[in-house]
């Protein structure tokens, strides 16, 4: 499948690029990115070639991969698909309602394929995991409370703003968004295929930089709560989650491998979707899904007068 790459920060050249670049299964054909300079020295170092008309590249792809900010790839994902090319995405898709919904529209009125790159899913231990403990269905949408899984957390605890040397730091819409919406569509990905939907949920600030909390009720009747912030000490950051139930208590694993290595597989999901035609669990709808519950949170932030930045 021919690729093209649409960005170049830290994560496109991280990532995003050295993955489809090594991929056997997918010809990189090109970089497009908002400022000429940096897009010419991602592609020669990924050996590929610069494009200076994003409407060029989409024209010799049948698909792009983004690592662009949410609310730049929601119009360009959009515009992509009426292309008539599938579609590798970051999360989240958008930090609107209406941006995800017009993702999800394009993908469906298009018919392309449709894959969001919620990295925990596509990490062998935790996709594993998550496989192993889902429920049969969509994550998307309402089920009936199975007696299974009651309550769960998932804790995403990040250094980016707290003194940790990131090269994700100087990002303008982390500093403006935060964790909310950097690390929030993580740990939604992994209770929302667990727990099911989210029917109500309440935000409150952490007092830390931008550190919010999170309690949410989902349509299974299960609840569950999520701890967020880019401004921990180095010390004391992690990632846990775990949900409890008839089942047991289980734990989610350490995620041990590279990015770039999770985006191969990544890779490997959107070409399966669109071999088959089958929406794949971390599709457009999904993605949609995590972006009105964390633009709802935001909403109840906001209101308490609380913005919606990080502590930078």
């Amino acid at each position: 499948m021919r690729f093209g790459l649409l960005g170049t920060g830290p994560w496109a050249d991280r990532t995003h690029g050295p993955a489809l670049a090594a991929h056997p299964d997918a010809d990189l054909v090109g970089v497009w990115g908002r400022r000429p300079e940096p897009t010419g020295a991602l592609a020669q170092r990924l050996g590929t070639r610069p494009y200076a008309d994003i409407d060029a590249l989409f024209a010799d792809c049948d698909a792009v991969a983004v690592a662009l900010p949410p609310d730049v790839q929601a119009p360009l994902a959009v515009r992509a698909a009426d292309a008539g090319c599938h579609l590798l995405l970051d999360k989240p898709v958008a930090t609107t309602p209406e941006g995800a919904r017009a993702v999800t529209e394009a993908v469906e009125r298009n018919g392309v394929g449709c894959v969001v790159f919620f990295t925990l899913h596509f990490c062998a231990a935790t996709a594993e995991w998550l496989r192993d403990l889902a429920p049969p269905g969509d994550a998307s949408r309402p089920r009936p409370p199975d007696g299974g899984w009651q309550v769960g957390r998932a804790d995403w605890l990040s250094p980016v703003f707290g003194g940790a040397d990131s090269p994700y730091a100087a990002s303008p819409w982390r500093r403006e968004k935060g964790a909310l919406w950097d690390v929030g569509p993580h740990a939604l990905s992994v209770l929302l295929p667990l727990l099911g939907p989210v029917e109500t949920v309440t935000a409150a600030p952490g007092g830390a930089g931008d550190t919010v909390h999170l309690v949410l009720r989902h349509t299974s009747g299960a609840s569950s709560t999520c701890t967020l912030s880019h401004s921990v000490a180095p010390s004391a950051a992690g990632v846990t989650a775990e949900v409890r139930g008839t089942r047991g208590i289980a734990e989610l694993p350490v995620r041990d491998e590279a990015p770039a290595v999770s985006f191969g597989r990544a890779v490997d999901a959107l070409l399966t979707a669109v071999r088959t035609g089958q929406e794949h669990p971390c599709g457009a709808r999904f993605a949609q899904s995590v972006t009105s519950v964390l633009h709802a949170a935001q909403e109840q932030l906001a209101g308490a007068g609380v913005p919606g930045r990080s502590g930078a």
